[in-house]
């Protein structure tokens, strides 16, 4: 019962930021809050989620406050962001969960940096990806961490799917 008094309480607000600078804004606004003592609970400054940073505060009055004058700062966007929302840039999923065989990646890491690939195989206990390198002139079978590669584009399967 308690838990539901203190969500109610506290709001989260969504803050437009220029693209790029959602860290500094965040860092700014968190010292302007420990300057002048304004309640907020939280920030957060997703990764996915490039031009937002949310607040949580008690009221949009709070974080206008917060967030006057700071440098890159758009403007809050109107209304209040439900939890749920932003609940999926909190709980990161691994990558390898979206990945499947023939899907187009770009390798993120390692002396293959920036070049496109195909998955040929997917270890999920080891958490490895086998690709072929779509950029070499011979096809070359590799196999690296799942979290040194981006997903480009999904394979097209047979059904019409995504």
């Amino acid at each position: 019962m308690e838990k539901d008094e203190k969500e109610s309480s506290t709001k989260i607000f969504a803050v437009r930021t220029t693209t790029g600078q959602e860290r500094n804004v965040a860092k700014l606004v968190a010292a302007k809050i420990e300057m002048k003592n304004i309640p907020i609970k939280a920030i957060l400054v997703p990764e996915t989620l490039r031009g937002y940073v949310f607040i949580e505060a008690e009221g949009p009055h709070f974080v206008e406050e917060a967030i006057s004058g700071v440098k890159h700062v758009r403007s809050r966007v109107p209304g209040i962001v439900s939890f749920s929302e932003v609940e999926r840039y909190i709980v990161r999923k691994p990558i390898i969960e979206e990945l499947s065989e023939n899907d187009i990646v770009e390798v993120t890491g390692g002396p293959f940096k920036g070049m496109r690939a195909k998955i040929t195989r997917i270890d999920k206990t080891k958490e490895e990806v086998t690709l072929e390198l779509l950029e070499a002139t011979f096809t070359l079978p590799i196999t690296v961490h799942s979290d040194y590669v981006k997903l480009v584009e999904k394979a097209k399967t047979e059904s019409g799917e995504m």
